[in-house]
Order: C-alpha cells, then sequence, then structure tokens
C-alpha cells in the first residue's frame, strides 16, 4: 500500500477507485489484525525488560506503515463529493471504527500516541465526510433543474433514485446513527439520523411542487405529483426507513396522494362533467313539453326547437370533450397498477351516474 495523495485520488476513475477501497480495507484489516500485532510480539520479545526501548522501536517501524495506510483513507475523505460515495464512505468508516479497540491496543504506550491520534481523526475524518456528502446531496436535490421533467406524468428518476438511495441507507443504519448522533430535541423533535432521511424526502417534495407547474395541462402536473409521492410512501413502507419516519409520517403522504387523485378527477373531468348538467335545460324542456300538451301554436312549435337542438348540442359537446380527454390521457402514465386501477374506478363512480341521469332525463 503507497502513500496516496487526495489528487491522485481525485483524477481516478470511480471503478478504478472503488476497486482500490475495497483492497484498501483488506490490507488494513491484514495489517491491524496480524502485521502490527506481530511487530509489536517482536519488539516486546526483543527488548523485554527495557519499556521503554520496545515502544520507541515499534513506534518508528510501524509509524510509515501506518501513515501509508491512513493517507489513502484521508484521500477518499477529502475527494470530491457524489451521492454514491456515501457508501464508500461508510464502509471504510465501519470497518476503520470495528478495528479501532485493536489498533488503541496495539499502539498503546507514550510513543505511539500519534499514531493512535492519527487512526482516530481518519475515522472523525470518514463520518464527516459522510455527513458532508449527504448534506451536499439535499442541497443538490433541491436545486435539481425544474424543467427536467416527464412528458408523462410518469415516476421522475430523481424520486426513483432518492427512493432506492434511502433504502441502502438502511443497511448502514447503525453506523448512520453514530455519524449522527441521534437524539431528541427539548421540544420534542427528533434530530440526528430521522431528520437527515426527512430532509432528503422534503428535498424531493419540494423540487416535485416545482417540477408539477412547468407542465402545460393543470391535471398533469397534478398526476405528476400523485404518481410521485405515491412512489415515496412505497418505497419508504418497503424499507427500514418505516420505522425511523413512523406511521404517522406515512399516513399524511397517503392523505396527500388521496387528496392529489380527488383534485386530478376534479380538474380533468371537470369540463366533460359540466356538459352533463341540466342547468340552462330545465326550462326550455318544460316550455317544450308545455307547448306539445297544448295542441302546439308556433310558440310551442319553437320551444321544442329549440330545445331539441340545445340538447343535442349539450350531447355533441359531451362527446367532444369526453374524446379530447380520452385521446390526451393515453399518453399519460399511473406505473403503480393499485392506484390506476382505484383511479379508474373513481372517475367510473362520477361519470357513470352522472351520464345515465342525463340520458335519461334528455335522452
Amino acid at each position: 500500500v503507497e502513500y496516496v495523495t487526495a489528487e491522485e485520488v481525485q483524477t481516478a476513475q470511480a471503478e478504478s477507485r472503488d476497486a482500490k477501497i475495497t483492497h484498501w480495507i483488506r490490507c488494513l484489516q491484514i495489517a491491524v489484525k496480524l502485521l502490527f500485532p506481530s511487530e509489536r510480539a517482536l519488539c516486546d520479545q526483543i527488548f523485554e525488560g527495557k519499556h521503554a526501548w520496545k515502544d520507541h522501536c515499534f513506534a518508528a517501524a510501524t509509524s510509515k506503515s501506518l501513515l501509508n495506510l491512513l493517507s489513502f483513507g484521508q484521500a477518499i475523505s477529502k475527494s470530491k463529493t457524489s451521492p454514491d460515495k456515501v457508501f464508500l464512505l461508510l464502509d471504510m468508516f465501519d470497518r476503520t471504527l470495528e478495528l479501532q479497540s485493536e489498533v488503541e491496543a496495539v499502539f498503546a504506550g507514550d510513543e505511539c500516541a500519534e499514531n493512535r491520534k492519527s487512526a482516530s481523526t481518519l475515522v472523525k475524518c470518514l463520518a464527516q465526510a459522510a455527513k458532508k456528502t449527504l448534506i451536499d446531496f439535499k442541497d443538490s436535490i433541491v436545486k435539481e433543474s425544474p424543467k427536467n421533467t416527464s412528458t408523462d406524468g410518469d415516476v421522475h428518476p430523481l424520486t426513483s433514485y432518492v427512493g432506492n438511495y434511502i433504502k441502502y441507507l438502511m443497511d448502514y443504519q447503525s453506523s448512520l446513527k453514530l455519524i449522527f448522533q441521534e437524539s431528541s430535541n427539548g421540544d420534542g423533535t427528533k434530530s440526528g439520523l430521522v431528520s437527515e432521511i426527512s430532509g432528503l424526502i422534503h428535498a424531493v417534495e419540494t423540487n416535485l411542487d416545482v417540477k408539477a407547474k412547468q407542465y402545460k395541462d393543470h391535471a398533469l402536473g397534478i398526476l405528476f405529483l400523485m404518481n410521485n409521492i405515491n412512489y415515496i410512501v412505497r418505497s419508504i413502507r418497503s424499507s427500514e426507513a418505516k420505522d425511523l419516519v413512523g406511521d404517522d409520517w406515512i399516513q399524511r403522504r397517503r392523505r396527500t396522494v388521496q387528496q392529489h387523485a380527488t383534485q386530478y378527477k376534479r380538474v380533468a373531468w371537470g369540463k366533460v362533467l359540466d356538459c352533463l348538467s341540466a342547468q340552462g335545460l330545465t326550462s326550455s324542456v318544460g316550455s317544450a313539453t308545455e307547448g306539445i300538451a297544448g295542441s302546439v301554436g308556433s310558440i310551442g312549435s319553437h320551444s321544442s326547437t329549440t330545445s331539441t337542438s340545445v340538447i343535442k348540442a349539450r350531447f355533441k359537446s359531451f362527446n367532444k370533450q369526453f374524446e379530447e380527454v380520452c385521446q390526451t390521457q393515453m399518453n399519460w402514465a399511473i406505473p403503480d397498477k393499485e392506484l390506476r386501477d382505484n383511479l379508474i374506478l373513481a372517475v367510473a363512480e362520477v361519470l357513470l351516474p352522472a351520464y345515465r341521469s342525463f340520458l335519461k332525463r334528455f335522452g
């Protein structure tokens, strides 16, 4: 294992960097569990009875090797952040933390104080780097271009990425709790890991709200929000994150999905349903009925003709609006089958009775 600078790590390709990290973790374990203890045993054997000498010689013999090992970890912790990098940092943090007690034991004594400090510093640097990576990721989500939207209202790649990202984070839950020192504030609000996970989700929701406003069709924007928030809810419910955010959080988001579904139904199908309103037709139909019942004169005949044409125009308007909505929404998406089926049923439960009633009355 050679000494590595932050610049060398910065220019390395991701695949090469990942392979080096895996190799480094193995080397660190071998060094701390086997090589350094063997060197310590050898020094103790040669300089038996001379405590100051054996500690001094052991420190001198191992410092450069330890420095080389730690330099790679330091370089990784200082290199440019990216969302996926957090998992590498957490792997490194886990391994160095696990080995910390063995480092303390093998590098005991005043002569090795600097070595112990260097190893301890690396653990802290990796923790800080992981924390910073998550904070930077949260900020980047909010700033993600609002114009980058799907044409069919489907789940956005950002939403699915963050959903999967949180699932993977849960594999490091114990480490993240240590890093964020999870606790409860005096006012009862939670901090630490819960706050970070909630912050990531809130950042996505904020970005989605901005993206939804970019749609020219208001109904499609609502559908977009419904799809994406529903995806977030399902992702959280299917991961260990559900225990962190709690049932209340999940229920609130489910209600939000339902509210978007109701709003979509009103906005997307409102004009179609307006065509099935009896408003403006009742009086003309009434005068037509009176005209027919009274051995119609010219006024009755005129009313009958007028009412028929108005009704025909209303049916024609309904057919046109209905066809336009269908043609438009054929290109829209609701990937969640359960949500899609429920929404179709909800539209049918409003539309079909209204149409039947209108047809029975004016057909």
